[in-house]
């Protein structure tokens, strides 16, 4: 089997998108078929010795849509969902925007160029030039034959493209607009309102492609959010020499080199320089980041003041931004619990509607003996009202927009159903280190206890500790270096997992750790100094003991500082209305208490072992639905056991683990996610509450004869470009 991908053009709503899966699974050896209306994209697995790359084109194309890109076909157990369209080099870069631009300009409606270019607008202006000169010669009372043929005219050009595909529908044995609007059409011709006819394919038309292009706006949008890598990078080869070759041929190890105003091509660690980074594409910050050997960089990103060399760390199917997009397409082709519903309810409301429109034309002039050509005209504008094209695209819509939004701020949700989740949370409980802490403790501290001075006593500490991994001290050596104390090293050493470390320094045995450490080694700890000890913990702070086999020598108090936006983040919550903000932490009951008191939670649950909070979450799930906010590293029980989940940090496990990512790691930003969810389930309910308050009022007038096909036409399209434009409202939603 192969892979294939396209996108299509001229789908103009979620039954489009069903219209093309249908006739695709007609095909022999096609399996696995999934199009997304909203981002005009289709996957799909085919057998070659079944079927032909070209046939599946040509089917696609006689359902009446077009191919507007492809990616070559590929084994389906490749990983292509990340493929992307990318920019050229920082040189050709800005000639990359002025063809967008005016790619734009052919492509907006509100430019003359679109209609005169464009092939939907050649079709609305020739069948509107047909209505007009058909409607002026029947005014001047010219021969009926004259002006019947501009409305023939008018009718086949804007109609055949759409009775095409209603002839397709019908052999699918489906009913969307293209055949119900094609049976209205053929309906009023026979009835021989031939003006009624060429008005409602006009409108149709005109309706149709001002909602595409509308609705395509918001896919540009996104779309641009994707374009974010350079094509090609310089790379150092062959003895440092500098050679320009596409991100794909560069492999893992490789060292890129950076100019200032050039694109980061892949995701790698800075070896050599420094330069502020403007992150904001990845992130959402929009303040540059400074820099340096050792710090990481991300694809996508922006160079702006120094010269950097980078070795690559992930390929260009790897990276950060790769894995972004293919979250974002995903989400964008996930259907919300609403779009569900809503996808339900049209199942059955198109042939209820299309039954009804039946029984109009036959019971009155059959039973009651009422005039069939009036029946028969009120059945054709039923059936111009049974699709319920604004009520499917009433949900994605917005669900892309928002998705759309919170992506540019560097929020990542991985699907409709967390969108709206978030919204409903009454709950959230916190992991404290590394979500509400930065998950690096400093120094606080050093306290001498009078035999050596605060100085020396971190020194022997950073001795100690300088070949360790622990957090604790990394923290102590970063101290001493900072002080530019100059460190030596041991003779000798001994790790004692859990407690600490000692060491050899000529004839003395140094040691550094926890209580633990100097009770085992028979060192006398002093009354004083257990209450220093308690009192250092009152603070949330960690102490590390320092001394030797005569005694003890000194104190280092260590904490985990609180993230700067934390206390915000917490205050920004509550205004939301939540009722429990938690905090869980594994950490000592001083500690966790000393936290929430600086952020002002009241509730937080100190010593949990894993297991204790996922309990701890399915407690607050009786409040209501609860979100978990984690680093994405650990509590992977708590997280799954949330309704929603959210991570922050390292964005390769978050991506992973959780329904939304924080990929700035700003915690304020869970305000916004919670917000943003909100007002679109409110937009959602505002569109498909319009949609379904709008067919019910005109299939009550239509029954009733006090709307024509016209008027239902100009219903139908306004209604669906009214709920397209209030959905792309959610795009417009910043995070301040």
């Amino acid at each position: 089997l192969k892979t294939l991908q396209t996108k299509i053009g001229g789908m103009d709503c979620g039954n489009c998108a069903k219209t093309v899966e249908a006739g695709l699974q007609k095909l022999p050896g096609v399996t696995d078929i999934n199009v997304v209306f909203t981002t005009e994209s289709l996957r799909l697995n085919y057998d070659p010795q079944q079927v032909s790359e070209k046939a599946i084109f040509d089917r696609i194309k006689t359902l009446g849509y077009t191919i507007e890109k492809t990616v070559a076909a590929i084994p389906p157990s490749e990983d292509s969902c990340c493929s992307h369209e990318q920019e050229q080099e920082h040189q050709q870069h800005h000639h990359h925007q002025h063809s967008n631009v005016q790619k734009t300009q052919k492509t907006n409606p509100t430019n003359w160029e679109f209609w005169i270019r464009n092939r939907r607008g050649q079709t609305v202006i020739l069948a509107g030039l047909g209505l007009v000169l058909g409607l002026l010669t029947q005014h001047l009372a010219l021969p009926i034959w004259l002006s019947r043929g501009f409305y023939g005219i008018g009718i086949i050009v804007a109609g055949f493209a759409i009775a095409r595909a209603g002839l397709m529908e019908l052999r699918l044995r489906r009913a969307d607009m293209n055949l119900l609007m094609t049976i209205s059409v053929i309906g009023a011709v026979i009835l021989g309102d031939w003006f009624e006819a060429a008005l409602v394919v006009f409108l149709f038309s005109l309706g149709t492609t001002l909602q595409t292009f509308t609705f395509s706006r918001t896919r540009n949008a996104i779309a641009s959010l994707m374009d974010l890598t350079p094509a090609t990078a310089t790379v150092k080869r062959d003895n440092n020499q500098e050679v320009t070759v596409r991100v794909e041929e560069i492999q893992v190890g490789e060292i890129l080199t950076i100019r200032p105003g050039q694109k980061v091509a892949l995701d790698g660690i800075v070896v050599s320089g420094n330069s502020a980074i403007d992150q904001s594409p990845i992130t959402g910050e929009s303040i540059p980041e400074d820099k340096e050997k050792g710090d990481r960089v991300f694809a996508g990103t922006l160079n702006q003041t120094g010269f950097l060399e980078v070795q690559v760390t992930h390929a260009a199917n790897d990276t950060t931004v790769a894995k972004i997009v293919h979250l974002v397409e995903s989400a964008q082709s996930s259907r919300a619990p609403t779009q569900q519903w809503v996808d339900k309810f049209a199942e059955i409301y198109t042939p209820i509607v299309i039954l009804i429109a039946i029984a109009l034309t036959l019971i009155p002039p059959l039973i009651f003996a009422q005039p069939f050509n009036v029946w028969f005209y009120r059945a054709l504008v039923m059936l111009v009202i049974a699709c319920p094209c604004a009520l499917v695209i009433s949900t994605p819509v917005s669900i892309v927009s928002a998705i759309g939004a919170a992506t540019s701020q560097g929020i990542l949700f991985k699907g409709g159903n967390g969108l709206e989740t978030a919204g409903k949370l009454q709950s959230i409980a916190f992991d404290k280190t590394g979500t509400l802490t930065q998950g690096k403790p400093t120094v606080k501290k050093v306290y001498d206890l009078g035999e050596l001075s605060a100085s020396v006593v971190l020194l022997i500490a950073a001795c100690l500790e300088r070949r360790s991994e622990h957090p604790l001290a990394k923290a102590i050596v970063a101290q001493a270096e900072a002080q530019k104390i100059e460190l030596e090293t041991p003779e000798s050493f001994t790790a004692y997992p859990g407690k600490g470390i000692s060491g050899k320094f000529g004839n003395n045995l140094y040691f550094a750790g926890n209580r633990r450490l100097f009770v085992d080694q028979n060192i006398a700890v002093s009354a004083s100094t257990l209450s220093l000890l308690d009192d250092i913990e009152k603070l949330g702070q960690t102490p590390v003991l320092v001394g030797c086999d005569r005694g003890l020598l000194g104190i280092i108090a260590l904490a985990d500082g609180l993230r700067l936006e934390a206390g915000e983040a917490v205050h920004l919550l509550k205004q939301m209305g939540l009722k429990r903000l938690v905090m869980l932490t594994g950490d000592r009951t001083f500690v966790a208490a000393q936290i929430a008191q600086q952020l002002n939670l009241s509730e937080y649950k100190a010593e949990l072992l894993p297991f204790d909070k996922l309990q701890e979450i399915q407690q607050l799930r009786n409040f209501g639905a609860v979100g978990m906010v984690g680093d994405g590293i650990n509590d992977a029980p708590a997280l799954a056991a949330a309704d929603i989940s959210f991570a922050v940090g390292g964005i390769d496990i978050a991506l992973e683990t959780a329904d939304v990512v924080l990929v700035g790691s700003d915690l304020r930003k869970l305000a916004y996610a919670v917000d943003l969810s909100r007002r679109t389930v409110a937009v959602i309910r505002q569109n498909v509450i319009f949609s379904l308050v709008t067919k019910a009022l005109f299939l009550l007038l239509g029954t009733f004869g006090f709307v024509g096909l016209a008027v239902a036409v100009i219903a139908d399209t306004g209604t669906s470009l009214i709920v397209t434009a209030n959905g792309m409202r959610m795009f417009r939603s910043k995070f301040n």
